[in-house]
């Protein structure tokens, strides 16, 4: 797709300048970068996990000036990123009445977020999908495209007649299960301080059979990202149409519990579906996991919350946090764009190229060496030209096998609902 001119193709017209010069590998090279700016600039690519804060798209965290966040819509524009979903996430706490109540309000606190940066502060720059193509005649525009997903299932509590409310304002897919088990379905990561025993459920449960009915119907995807085997595998069985995994990679090469493995990439592909491979170095790598685990505990040990940033340690302990950081990169470095396109080629080797796409978990994990904010986003589109994608694969990676599931549960919901 046509795009207005953007740093990535000032870049290019660089490297076609400079074509001459330099070494025959250096040649090459600008040509491989050359080729994959220019794939980067007519495919539509669309990012399908973009975590947000609870005060998104106000004063503080304002999505139209770049700034501290991964994604904003200056860092989209930079890195010719088109589209992205929106998440409405609601971390699962004790099931208890006021707890389900305050969920609830959280999700609409971010389901407006989203909508006011759509409608009141940046109409002329992003607008909200409400269907697959809704996506692609935003895009035409020349608009950014925002659309809308729920992680985690906890946010209906058991009120079936929520999902019809959130479809309404958007939600096109709904992670069943988060961090802890729900009235869904069991979590790939059980929590103890919510008294989780490894499985609830054992996968699905009742009441989750009939909230993926109610999906099917209105046709919002089923997202299995997040959840346990047994119910990623009776998400599957269960769903008359097409699942995702929103944000996952791949458990041969990284043996992560969020992680699919061959059977369930498998089953995934057998029910017509894609998994976003997911661009955060702990479901990547061993040296990323740990690199993860030690971050966490010498941000602990200077009392620090989550997304708290460096700069409120005060001068003196800035400087000490500084150095260990320094001395943790030299000795787990963290994840690449390489080792994320090893768990694309995985997953396109095992189950085919339809159904595998792409996803940052920026704003919420994600972020790797070479695609550590959506400004860098051309970067992936180099290293799958690099493999030796064409750009009718890559067109599928960034977007088109998931607007195609996407398409497909809309078919499958106007069915439902005659």
């Amino acid at each position: 797709m046509a795009r207005t001119p953007t740093g990535a193709l000032v870049s290019l017209l660089v490297v076609l300048l400079l074509g001459g010069c330099g070494s025959p590998e250096e040649r090459a090279e600008r040509a491989v970068s050359a080729r994959a700016t220019a794939i980067h600039e007519r495919v539509l690519t669309l990012d399908t996990h973009i975590d947000i804060p609870l005060n998104f798209a106000t004063r503080d965290v304002d999505p139209g000036v770049s700034g501290d966040f991964q994604v904003d819509l200056p860092k989209m524009r930079a890195g010719g990123l088109d589209a992205g979903f929106f998440i409405v996430y609601v971390g699962q706490t004790e099931r208890t009445p006021d707890n389900e109540a305050q969920a609830k309000a959280d999700a609409m606190t971010k389901f407006e977020a989203i909508h006011r940066m759509a409608e009141e502060l940046y109409p002329d720059e992003i607008a909200i999908a409400y269907s697959a193509a809704d996506v692609e005649r935003i895009a035409g525009s020349g608009r950014l495209v925002a659309a809308i997903g729920i992680e985690n299932g906890y946010v209906i509590g058991r009120d079936l007649s929520l999902l019809e409310t959130y479809h309404e304002l958007g939600a096109r897919y709904m992670t069943l299960a988060h961090g802890g088990h729900n009235d869904i379905a069991d979590s790939a990561t059980p929590r103890d301080a919510l008294g989780d025993a490894a499985a609830e459920h054992d996968g699905v449960s009742a009441f989750g059979e009939e909230v993926i009915a109610e999906m099917n119907r209105l046709g919002i995807l089923v997202d299995v990202s997040h959840i346990s085997r047994a119910a990623m595998l009776d998400a599957v069985r269960l769903s008359e149409a097409p699942v995702i995994a929103s944000h996952s990679s791949m458990h041969a090469l990284m043996p992560h519990p969020r992680n699919l493995d061959d059977e369930q990439l498998r089953a995934l592909a057998d029910n017509g579906g894609v998994v976003q491979t997911v661009a955060l170095g702990a479901f990547l790598s061993e040296t990323a996991a740990r690199r993860a685990a030690e971050l966490r505990n010498i941000r602990g040990a200077f009392g620090m919350i989550p997304g708290q940033p460096e700069e409120d340690l005060g001068a003196e302990p800035y400087e000490d946090y500084l150095g260990r950081i320094e001395a943790l990169d030299a000795r787990y470095p963290d994840a690449t764009v390489a080792d994320f396109v090893d768990h694309i080629d995985h997953a396109v080797n095992l189950i085919g190229i339809d159904h595998v796409g792409i996803s940052s978990d920026f704003d919420g994990g994600g972020g790797i060496l070479g695609w550590s904010d959506a400004s860098e986003t051309l970067n992936v589109t180099l290293e799958l030209v690099r493999r030796g994608y064409g750009e009718e694969d890559i067109a599928k990676l960034w977007g088109g096998n998931l607007l195609r599931v996407w398409t497909e549960a809309e078919t499958v919901a106007a069915r439902l609902s005659r």
